[in-house]
């Protein structure tokens, strides 16, 4: 005999409860397999259910969009960054920036390495002080780094933190959408499982058994079948 499993995704969720509260439109109150106050609270619970689900894939998609543009402005707030840091250390080199006034900057004076900037979190750290060390310098009347000027730096490391703080929101907005579904699912399979007895139930005595279940599957339940059993096209997608 093929059995049947509860839905495991949200949208097979929500295809199983819009599956019965269909009926509604169907059949008369005597003919329900299910009781009036079953349908009524299905009826509720999928208009909360749905808009938390099309809330939260709202703001999933946000955040993705707006993080395919965010990634393009850390590459170049890094490039720049990483650039001015090389170009700085030339001018040490050359001897025409003083060696200790990497100490304004927080760089080492001991080599020309450029620090790790692959993180976000280490990119804003060093963008912070790489501008000020060089407006602090300029502040002292020496001549300021160009190509790229640290003007040119902060312009892209301006939109790149701006943009950082935005994905930030988004991803807690995206965070807090995804834990208001999640709250609701076990309510979800209570119900369905509640819906699922109840037709079930109803149509117990009926025969022959594929009658039974095509009555069934028609209120949303999927039954499955196991191996060497008649294969079902009813499986979830």
């Amino acid at each position: 005999m093929p059995y049947r499993r509860l839905p495991n995704t949200d949208q097979a969720r929500i295809r199983a409860l819009k599956a019965v509260v269909a009926k509604e439109n169907i059949y008369n109150v005597y003919d329900l397999a299910i009781s009036l106050k079953t349908l009524a609270k299905a009826r509720n619970f999928l208009m909360k259910f749905e808009a938390a689900q099309s809330y939260y894939a709202e703001c999933f998609d946000r955040q993705a969009k707006a993080g395919r543009k965010h990634q393009t402005n850390v590459k170049t707030a890094r490039l720049y960054l990483s650039h001015f840091i090389q170009v700085l250390n030339l001018a040490v080199i050359r001897s025409e920036v003083r060696v200790s006034h990497k100490e304004y900057y927080g760089l080492d004076i001991n080599n020309n390495n450029v620090p790790d900037l692959m993180s976000e979190t280490a990119l804003i750290e060093w963008g912070n002080k790489i501008i000020d060390g060089e407006n602090r310098r300029i502040s002292q009347g020496r001549i300021p780094i160009y190509n790229p000027s640290i003007a040119k730096v902060k312009v892209h490391y301006d939109i790149f933190k701006e943009s950082y703080e935005k994905q930030k929101d988004f991803q807690s907005l995206t965070a807090r959408s995804l834990e208001i579904l999640a709250s609701m699912r076990a309510n979800a399979d209570e119900l369905i499982l509640d819906i699922w007895n109840q037709v079930e139930g109803k149509y117990g005595e009926v025969v022959p058994s594929e009658k039974r279940l095509d009555l069934c599957r028609d209120y949303g339940i999927v039954y499955y079948y196991r191996a060497g059993e008649k294969y079902n096209d009813e499986i979830e997608k």
